[in-house]
């Protein structure tokens, strides 16, 4: 029996990330419902063996939790100031649930209530939850509702997440109604309202990530290709010569810069700062996204026969995913303009062949879509087994990566 579990962001308005829901399951898709102890144990398992602060990178997680989860303690693997305790219908209904509530509310712990309803057993625990989680999936439908849901939850004091924002109208509505949070794969590529659009045809860039991405790089191409951008040798001498590297002697030139970053951190670096604004700021979680699906794009990659491409192409095609958000630009118009394979186009616009079913199977671990994840997984024979692990080594290595690039003293 595999399971998965999987991060999603929730951001605030100005897209900096509050938290991050942990979503898990089984692969038993056919059943209605997880069974309860199966669920428990592997949950369990994983968050044993898993380092939640570097998993999270510091943030605050949201995590559903069943009262065998409770009973097993396993809110205690987790801060008390790093963890919010989500409280679904099925969890207020149980007889031994409000033992369990309110034991770990007098340890300090916060809780969320998912899809609150105008019922008793909600209003009965309303006094120790911190948030109100509002469903948007089907806001079309139930518009009205929703509104009043969230006005009750806002006169009691509760802070409101909009979660399963879809489109760019749900998101407007989680605003007018009065979401301070929010949740989705719209508002996971979301920019802030700051980002300028990129004059890209007139960046080393592309020609950069292709020439540090390939399988055996040219170390004399990327030389020339940065020296020839003065605010790119300026930005990477700075970054070598600063406290973080602590050198004895500093470096005074592109070649020794390269070869004390490493052509690791600088595939990463260049995409970084390809994004940094003139006031330093950046739109941080999108370009996270970008760097997890290029990285697990490329561990998964491995395990699949006869793909069209290698594990650097499949690392593009994950980093250039992101690409028509950040420019604000058709992906399409976008990708025409870059020396990249056409398998690459191909899995990224239309999902087609081999490298699309990969891109697929990224996208669907990204949005917790259990079912897509079999199936793909299936059809490209790659281990069940390995997927999460994959995921989670990857996550690290970002977010460890992550910290590197924009964490160096001065």
């Amino acid at each position: 029996m595999e399971s998965y579990i999987v991060r999603q962001a929730i951001v605030d308005e100005r897209q900096n990330a509050f938290g991050y829901e942990i979503l898990y399951t089984d692969n038993r898709f056919n059943s209605d419902e997880l069974d309860e102890s199966t669920a428990a144990n592997a949950v369990e398992n994983f968050l044993s063996s898993m380092d939640s602060e570097k998993f999270l990178s510091g943030k605050t997680a949201l995590l559903t939790f069943t009262p065998n989860l409770l009973e097993k303690e396993i809110p205690k693997m987790f801060s008390v100031n790093k963890l919010i305790i989500q409280i679904e219908d099925s969890l207020i209904t149980n007889p031994l649930a409000s033992t369990f509530i309110r034991k770990y509310r007098t340890m300090g712990y916060k809780f969320a209530i998912v899809d609150f309803e105008f019922a008793p057993r909600f209003f009965g625990i309303l006094d120790i939850v911190d948030y109100i989680k509002v469903n948007f999936k089907n806001y079309f439908t139930a518009a009205a509702s929703i509104e009043n849901i969230i006005k009750i939850g806002t006169s009691f004091g509760k802070q409101v997440i909009g979660y399963n924002i879809e489109s760019q109208e749900a998101y407007e509505k989680a605003k007018q109604y009065g979401c301070v949070f929010y949740q989705g794969a719209f508002v996971s590529e979301k920019l802030p309202t700051t980002i300028k659009k990129i004059d890209y045809l007139q960046s080393n860039f592309f020609l950069l990530m292709v020439a540090v991405t390939k399988d055996e790089p040219d170390v004399d191409e990327i030389e020339k290709l940065i020296s020839r951008d003065v605010s790119l040798t300026f930005s990477l001498l700075k970054l070598v010569n600063s406290a973080y590297f602590a050198l004895r002697n500093r470096a005074r030139s592109v070649k020794q810069a390269l070869v004390i970053l490493g052509l690791g951190q600088l595939k990463h670096w260049i995409y970084l700062l390809s994004f940094k604004q003139d006031d330093g700021s950046m739109p941080d979680e999108l370009i996270k996204v970008s760097f997890l699906r290029a990285t697990f794009a490329g561990e998964l990659s491995e395990y699949v026969h006869n793909l069209m491409m290698s594990k650097s192409e499949a690392y593009l095609m994950g980093m250039f995913s992101t690409l028509g958000k950040l420019m604000q630009l058709p992906l399409e118009e976008v990708l025409g303009q870059l020396p990249i394979s056409d398998e690459i186009k191909d899995a990224l616009l239309s999902q087609k062949g081999k490298a699309g079913l990969l891109y697929r199977l990224v996208l669907s671990y990204e949005r917790a879509d259990w079912k897509a994840i079999s199936e793909i997984a299936t059809d490209l024979d790659i281990p069940q087994s390995q997927i999460a692990h994959k995921y989670f080594e990857c996550v690290e290595s970002v977010n460890t990566i992550w910290d590197g690039l924009t964490s160096p003293q001065e």
